[in-house]
């Protein structure tokens, strides 16, 4: 039996999430709740399988919720669900722990397959969206190393390449010589160099600088 605590803070909307889920023979909602107090009260006396986490909610919100919930080594799946939107929100919700993201506005037979997939361990999120993501990826891999600079971590990459000091690059900027040196360590860091040579030679085989 899947045991699920459900978190939102809308009395409609956990009574739906309960109908759809208790026409499932092996999901059981063992306790529904309006507000981080009820999720932190609940998951340190009780058993859980999958936690269903609104985003949205007042006072403490879904993301603090769950970065609660990792500090405190609870490492029940979370299936982050919300109204706003799944390209801006999905990623966001992966990247703080959550196992998954689910939009209100999805078909019961996807709240309930999402349900599944977090509990035997896996990611869920939308195939529209795992379509987009893997989109986006295939992009990122194919970006050039020197795109992923600011427009002031590339002018200084190729001062730096035609031989000027940091003091000189300071000077001409009207920066301060830190701030230089801070640019230059993230710029070595951004295009994976280990020193100025390697930033000199790749700048002149692109053709930035002669």
């Amino acid at each position: 039996m899947i045991r699920i605590l459900i978190a939102d803070d809308h009395p409609i909307v956990r009574n739906g999430l309960k109908q759809i889920i208790s026409d499932e023979p092996d999901m059981l909602v063992v306790k529904d709740v309006s507000d981080a107090e009820g999720v932190f009260s609940f998951v340190q006396e009780n058993e859980l399988d999958v936690i269903i986490l609104d985003i949205s909610m007042p006072g403490t919100g879904g993301f603090e919720i769950l970065s609660r919930l990792r500090s405190n080594n609870i490492k029940t799946p979370v299936l982050m669900l919300s109204a706003l939107s799944e390209e801006l929100y999905a990623s966001k919700s992966l990247k703080a722990g959550a196992s998954g993201f689910i939009n209100k506005e999805s078909a019961p037979e996807e709240l309930v397959k999402a349900i599944r997939k977090v509990f035997s361990g896996g990611v869920y999120v939308s195939s529209y969206l795992a379509e987009k993501l893997a989109v986006n990826l295939k992009h990122d891999i194919e970006k050039p190393s020197h795109e992923y600079l600011s427009t002031r971590e590339f002018q200084i990459m190729c001062m730096i390449a035609s031989g000027k000091t940091v003091s000189e690059i300071a000077k001409e900027l009207f920066i301060n010589v830190k701030t230089v040196s801070t640019y230059r360590s993230r710029i070595l860091a951004k295009m994976d160099f280990k020193n100025n040579s390697e930033l000199t030679n790749f700048c002149i085989r692109e053709g930035f600088v002669k």
